[in-house]
């Protein structure tokens, strides 16, 4: 797939337009940024990914089965926003390839709780690293506090309904992280 190369230092991009009520026009700039910022930060788990057959909604399906082991196959398509038919595909193929198993619930036999094998594990925490060293570059470059208002951002940037579950679902899986390495 080809890009568009952008050879623009930072340094020279076009400032933020003001940001004062009623302004007019799309802010281009900022679309640009955020469609470049993802295709980088995406780009990096694309070329693992790639070597092994997967593409993006294979990755999605570990990151959200490894942050939350046990999660049901209902909860998943809500959290992705794909059909029952494209998550089937992917699961299967994860499934199939042994990075992915599914158990059934046990208070009810007809869920589908899905957990990563250790081969799931080592790739979700292999695409993690990758992911979390561009962060981690972006952020030191921002300076101090820009973590606190870029989590700020990008939860303003999620529908205002859907802001309150988010925060939920990564506060859980925080805490069970915690709970894991005690």
């Amino acid at each position: 797939m080809a890009d568009v190369n952008v050879s623009t230092a930072s340094s020279r991009l076009p400032g933020p337009e003001p940001d004062r009520p009623g302004s007019s026009g799309p802010t281009f700039d900022l679309i640009e940024l955020l469609f470049f910022a993802y295709r980088d930060f995406i780009g990096d788990a694309d070329e693992v990914l790639a070597e092994i057959g997967f593409g993006r909604a294979h990755h999605r399906v570990l990151h959200f089965v490894n942050r939350h082991p046990g999660m049901r196959v209902a909860d998943l398509l809500d959290v992705l926003k794909i059909t029952k038919q494209s998550l089937g595909r992917v699961l299967r193929e994860l499934v199939d390839d042994g990075y992915v198993v599914q158990k059934a619930g046990p208070a009810d036999r007809r869920q589908r709780l899905l957990y990563l094998t250790s081969k799931g594990e080592a790739l979700a925490r292999d695409l993690a690293t990758l992911q979390t060293r561009r962060l981690a570059r972006a952020l030191t470059e921002c300076g101090p506090g820009a973590r606190v208002t870029i989590r700020r951002f990008l939860v303003a940037m999620i529908d205002t309904e859907a802001r309150e579950e988010v925060e939920r679902l990564i506060a859980r899986a925080d805490r069970a992280v915690r709970n894991r390495t005690r």
